[in-house]
Parts: C-alpha cells; sequence; structure tokens
C-alpha cells in the first residue's frame, strides 16, 4: 500500500505545509473538495473536486482512507470514520484524532451543537497561530515516518 494524505481541504489553513511535507517525503497528496481549489502542479499533488452534495468531500476521503493514509481533518465526524478505516488522522493544529480520543470529541460536538440549538451563544474554535503551524507540521512529519517504519 503506498502512503498518501488525504485532506479535507475546503476549511484547511495548512495545505501548504501538507505539500512541503508530502514533497520531503516523497508521498502522494490529494486535495478533496467541493468546488475547485487552486493546488500546485505536480505529480504528487492531486485535486480531487466532489459534488457540492452534503458530505460528499467527507464521503470521498472515509471510502479512500486505509491503514496507509494521513487524513487532515477539523472535523470530527469524517476523523471517527478516517480512524475506524485504519487511518491516522490529524487536526490542523497538529493534534491528533485517535481511537481513544475521538468519543470524547464526538460527545463534546454533540453538546455545542444543542447549546447552539438552544439559542447560547458561544464562541468558535480559538484563532489559527504559528504555533498550530509548527504544531502541525512537526505532527505530519511524525506521521509519516511512523507509516514508513511499518
Amino acid at each position: 500500500m503506498a502512503i498518501q494524505i488525504l485532506v479535507d481541504a475546503d476549511a484547511c489553513p495548512v495545505k501548504d505545509e501538507i505539500y512541503r511535507v508530502a514533497w520531503r517525503h516523497e508521498v502522494a497528496v490529494k486535495v478533496v473538495s467541493n468546488s475547485r481549489l487552486r493546488v500546485p502542479e505536480h505529480p504528487l499533488i492531486e485535486r480531487v473536486v466532489v459534488s457540492d452534495g452534503f458530505d460528499a468531500a467527507d464521503d470521498w476521503i472515509a471510502e479512500a482512507a486505509d491503514a496507509a493514509s494521513v487524513v487532515v481533518t477539523a472535523d470530527i465526524l469524517l476523523a471517527d470514520r478516517a480512524l475506524k478505516a485504519g487511518a491516522s488522522v490529524l487536526g490542523p493544529n497538529g493534534k491528533p484524532f485517535t481511537l481513544a480520543s475521538i468519543g470524547p470529541a464526538i460527545a463534546t460536538r454533540a453538546i455545542m451543537a444543542d447549546l447552539r440549538a438552544g439559542g447560547d451563544q458561544i464562541g468558535g474554535p480559538p484563532p489559527f497561530t504559528k504555533t498550530d503551524r509548527s504544531q502541525f507540521l512537526q505532527a505530519l512529519d511524525s506521521a509519516l515516518v511512523r507509516l514508513k517504519r511499518r
């Protein structure tokens, strides 16, 4: 199985970092989105444009994910599906989703959705920082090294 990086790209703030790490490791990247995004012209980078149907990008990524994949997403439900497919999963801030952490993350997501539905004003995630970007670079590099050692 060839190692690949699958990117939930529509709102991903670390696409440039993914390309740099992928080129260094010579790993294929599939940039999956509902609309055409600009990606570098490079043999390792593939743009995958799916329909604009609800969860179409998530469905494509979940079906393509396997034990040789690193999935990059902030979507907790997609992270859960990718983990169940055997993939390594990273958030754009570099924090890994694991089988141990995904249950509590899903529960928190449900609680927050209930609060928003009830009219509570709750903020979104904290602003993306240089530290997040740095942690992501280290986490992606480490995930690819682990996959290569298997």
